[in-house]
């Protein structure tokens, strides 16, 4: 006869198998329902606006990485259908996922209407042969397509360069500020974008953004991206103040950093882009070719007055830590800070990306300033992209940045005359 012990064993295998199985069968079960449910979360953000900062990334993010989403909720949806007959809670997983599906379709679905305009919009400003102002050469190393569905899942390829990081440019009240520089692969003078980052006026550096910087390097520009002076230690206007003295050091080292003086641009996104129109609008302004301006504050007035439902960033602290006050106690220092204050005629071509979603600075501001462009006999142009949210282009390979680089190359490339 077997042993006790012998017995025992053989009597807790099939314990120890059929709780495998128990284990296994309720992760079959409940993975289509989780999948559905993630799907679901993750997809809301496209059209519910974040209420609190923390929350922001998911309100930026979720448009821009809905081929993802439309992927995940389309397997959720399909596991769930084969479920049916298994359980009643597959049910619920098919309808999560279902809606799902069709709030991460709603980015897709529009782009085409928004394509379609922009690019009319594109041709009616600039011309109709607008393209042709740049060389065949230059266009060929343009992304071919507003959108490459690939490239949302594999990234947008960009070409090797030159980087030269962290160059001293000034010290005011013993704050270094510093400069990088991104170079075409060949030694040369180049047409210039000189990039403001964003952060609130209080924070940020020339690192951000930097695919960007190399991307556009890489289409045979040199791209320098300049440092300032941060709130709440500092006010404005030492933040224009400091970029003015980047650009008078960049002129002055032209040589060095590989500048054409007479094919520049300046860039920003968001404060970056309010200090970017500040320094190319005002009657002192350095010549420039043309601006970009990525969701930038443009009338801090009416800014102040007028916020955002939800306000994820409390804007009124914001322009509080960066003037010193409110308007009714620093108005002139308010209309001094706000780029609309000086629109008249001759200004730089501009580029206005906006988000129709924008919780942190509101796109109707952008619109205005667009229309006082127009009105004045400026070129202006309007990119509206109906589901994005601030900051949207943080996802360099999203929807919406795709969009906005096919335009912003080339924009710029005909700003600067690329024959």
């Amino acid at each position: 006869m077997p042993s006790p012990i012998h017995t025992n064993r053989r009597q807790k295998h099939p314990s120890k198998r059929m709780i495998a199985l128990l284990v296994a069968f309720t992760i079959s079960l409940f993975i289509p329902v989780l999948l559905s449910v993630v799907g679901l979360f993750l997809s809301l953000w496209i059209v519910v606006p974040a209420p609190t900062f923390s929350l922001l990334p998911l309100g930026i993010g979720a448009p821009e990485v809905s081929p993802w989403l439309i992927a995940v909720n389309a397997i959720a949806l399909l596991l769930a259908i084969l479920g049916l007959s298994k359980s009643w809670i597959y049910t619920i997983a098919l309808s999560f996922s279902l809606v799902g599906l069709i709030l991460s379709s709603l980015p897709l679905v529009q782009f085409p209407a928004t394509q379609a305009r922009f690019a009319a919009e594109m041709q009616t400003v600039l011309g109709v042969n607008y393209l042709e102002r740049i060389p065949m050469t230059m266009r060929a190393r343009m992304r071919p397509q507003p959108f490459v569905l690939a490239a949302t899942f594999r990234g947008i390829p960009i070409a090797d360069v030159r980087v030269i990081k962290r160059i001293p440019f000034a010290a005011p009240d013993g704050v270094t500020l510093r400069l990088n520089a991104y170079q075409p692969l060949s030694v040369g003078k180049y047409p210039t974008i000189i990039i403001i980052y964003g952060g609130a006026w209080q924070g940020g550096s020339p690192d951000n953004d930097e695919m960007f910087s190399r991307y556009m390097a890489a289409q045979g520009y040199t791209v320098v991206t300049l440092d300032y002076r941060h709130a709440p230690q500092y006010h404005y206007p030492a933040q224009i103040e400091d970029v003015k003295t980047a650009i008078a050091y960049i002129q002055k080292h032209a040589d060095e950093l590989e500048v054409d003086v007479t094919r520049i641009a300046l860039m920003g996104r968001s404060a970056g882009a309010h200090l970017a129109m500040l320094a190319a609008y005002q009657p002192d302004a350095p010549p420039v070719r043309a601006v970009v301006n990525y969701y930038g504050p443009v009338d801090l007035v009416e800014g102040y007055n007028d916020l955002p439902v939800p306000d994820p960033i409390n804007t009124r602290f914001v322009l509080r830590t960066f003037l010193g006050g409110t308007p009714d106690e620093l108005p002139d220092l308010y209309r001094q800070a706000s780029p609309i204050t000086y629109v008249r005629r001759s200004l730089p071509p501009t580029l206005l990306v906006y988000g129709d979603r924008d919780h942190l600075v509101q796109a109707k501001f952008g619109q205005t300033l667009y229309r006082q462009l127009q009105q004045t006999n400026n070129f202006a142009l309007w990119l509206n992209i109906p589901w994005a949210e601030h900051a949207f282009d943080t996802v360099f390979n999203g929807v919406s940045n795709q969009l906005a680089l096919y335009y912003t190359e080339r924009f710029l490339a005909w700003a600067m005359g690329m024959e």
